[in-house]
């Protein structure tokens, strides 16, 4: 009995590990071309929403952006105001290195990210520490931007602790006209 569980075990991981996640690279060419650098310098506005893994929403909140790009640094000073009053701030810096390769940090995300941007789509995974229910807890962000036709930008962002998504955020972002 233990040895078949084991090997249905080692079965199921190997099935697992078989399974390929998104390649960014497979969106290379494809249109609107985004660049974070072009996309976020001036005022950018965001709308987003927490979820639970139930799919639950357990937060709303909406993000200002002001961004600035210089000498291929690209500074992300971002303001959330969350639906209870709550208030964060986060400033990203992001070095360009090269035209699909970034490496990023933030006030709160521990170490370098490295990002890269491909066609529509822009990718980064990073370590975050939130907290939940009074504890501390550090999981890890797997975030993928889409820029849309129309100009504004969907970001989807699993959560993860131990390899299983225990949440989502999802955002929208529109430039502010200035």
């Amino acid at each position: 009995m233990i040895r078949s569980l084991r090997y249905s075990l080692v079965a199921l991981l190997l099935l697992l590990a078989g399974c390929a996640g998104v390649d960014i690279e497979d969106y290379a060419g494809s249109e609107p071309r985004l660049d974070i650098a072009e996309y976020f310098t001036g005022t950018t506005r965001a709308w987003g929403m927490v979820q639970d893994y139930s799919g639950e929403v357990q937060r709303r909140f909406t993000v200002d952006i002001q961004g600035s790009y210089t000498d291929n640094t690209l500074t992300l000073d971002e303001s959330f105001v969350f639906s209870d009053g709550e208030t964060d701030r986060r400033v990203w810096t992001f070095e360009r290195i090269d035209e699909h390769h970034w490496s990023g940090s933030a006030n709160d995300v521990n170490g370098q990210v490295e990002a890269r941007q491909y066609g529509h789509v822009f990718h980064m995974r990073y370590p975050l520490e939130i907290e939940v229910s009074g504890r501390m807890l550090t999981f890890t962000m797997d975030d993928w931007m889409f820029l849309q036709p129309d100009g504004r930008l969907i970001n989807r962002t699993a959560m993860r602790k131990f390899g299983l998504t225990l949440g989502e955020i999802t955002l929208v972002f529109e430039k502010v006209n200035s």
